[in-house]
């Protein structure tokens, strides 16, 4: 990992923060970036504030990231979010509005921005983390599945357009995921299935351990003891 630069969206959640304190620690550069400004107190760590619905900020944003550190070696999009109800019928379209922007448009803007230098970095790595919904939908969460579906989707798609290169487009799977503090708040529950978040910090550090042959296109199921 080391002086790899990273660039972390949506590093101010739990699993943003995780993954940012992991890279950091293996030694990456990593680019925190968030819609919100956050301090952090970790070496190698640069923030960013960023908002990735903006197109052409987006833009400036990676051209930026490229200039000043000469390239640029991961994109790991952790910007997520859930709506949902109980019935298809009262689902509410609003609600794949809402998803539609945090989910798609994000990883849409971000990927389209940083794409052509991740197929020139000799271990560039995109990886983004979905849910099993995305391939069993159930009716009350019929936005978030198709969102989640999508958004797969188009990281196929960019896999497809780093075939033959050394870079590698990865999609992670998990049920949910899990932090310390949510075990402090319900410390009988057995959260079966979870993902906790320095696990998958884990997972994602290791993706640089591994060739891009192994990763690209790949969804990688979490969820899979």
């Amino acid at each position: 990992m080391n002086d790899k630069v990273i660039v972390v969206a949506g590093a101010a959640g739990p699993a943003g923060r995780a993954t940012v304190r992991r890279l950091a620690e293996a030694g990456a550069r990593v680019i925190a970036a968030d819609v919100r400004a956050v301090v952090w107190d970790l070496p190698g760590v640069e923030p960013a504030v960023v908002d990735l619905l903006d197109a052409e900020g987006t833009r400036a944003f990676a051209r930026r990231v490229v200039g000043e550190h000469g390239g640029v070696d991961g994109l790991v999009h952790l910007v997520g979010g859930w709506r949902g109800g109980k019935t298809f019928a009262d689902t509410d379209l609003a609600d794949w509005a809402f998803l539609h922007d945090l989910l798609i448009r994000t990883l849409q803007h971000s990927t389209l921005a940083f794409c052509r230098d991740l197929a020139r970095s000799p271990h560039g790595r995109a990886v983004i983390v979905s849910q099993p919904a995305a391939r069993r939908p159930a009716q009350g969460n019929a936005a978030y599945a198709a969102a989640k579906a999508a958004a797969e989707a188009w990281m196929l798609a960019m896999a497809d357009s780093l075939t033959g290169t050394d870079a590698a487009s990865t999609i992670l799977v998990v049920k949910a995921l899990l932090t310390d503090e949510m075990r402090e708040r319900s410390p009988d529950k057995a959260f079966t299935g979870f993902t906790h978040v320095d696990e998958l910090a884990d997972v994602i550090a290791g993706l640089w351990d591994r060739p891009a042959a192994e990763l690209n296109g790949k969804r990688l199921d979490l969820t899979v003891a």
